[in-house]
């Protein structure tokens, strides 16, 4: 009768042990980037890349630094979910059917997903800047 009282103590205290450790992984934490000193990995297409802060672009919600090249010009296109950002350096280049936005240090755009549009980059000084999305995200060219 021992035996089984003891199997049942030791997979009690190793699954108490497994939930503190995923509490512990999941405890918040303060991150800080320097935009100038990130890590851009260079998107598909070329002129733009981007710095992943949280998340995973390319899965799911995520936040990055994304530079655009100066000139560099993304075309029409939609992406599958919102796409929200705040310029930090440069001008973010912004035009669709109801007219064109220069988005400069310091203003905010957010683009909802489906919305077809053209975007690029100030043609002297590029862009930077931080954006963010609840899902993957993704470039549809239009058609």
């Amino acid at each position: 009768m021992k035996k089984p009282l003891v199997l049942s103590t030791v997979i009690a205290l190793t699954l108490a042990g497994l939930v503190v450790v995923a509490q512990a992984q999941k405890e918040k934490h303060v991150v800080y980037v320097d935009s100038a000193k990130g890590t851009y990995k260079a998107m598909p297409g070329g002129g733009a890349s981007m710095h992943v802060l949280r998340g995973d672009p390319d899965k799911g919600a995520h936040a990055t630094f994304t530079k655009f090249d100066p000139g560099y010009d993304a075309g029409m296109h939609t992406h599958t979910a919102d796409v929200s950002l705040v310029v930090i350096k440069g001008a973010y280049l912004y035009k669709d059917d109801a007219g064109e936005k220069r988005v400069g240090p310091g203003e905010y755009i957010s683009i909802p997903g489906g919305h077809k549009h053209w975007s690029g980059g100030d043609k002297t000084e590029g862009a930077l800047f931080y954006q963010e999305g609840p899902a993957k995200f993704d470039l549809i060219p239009a058609k």
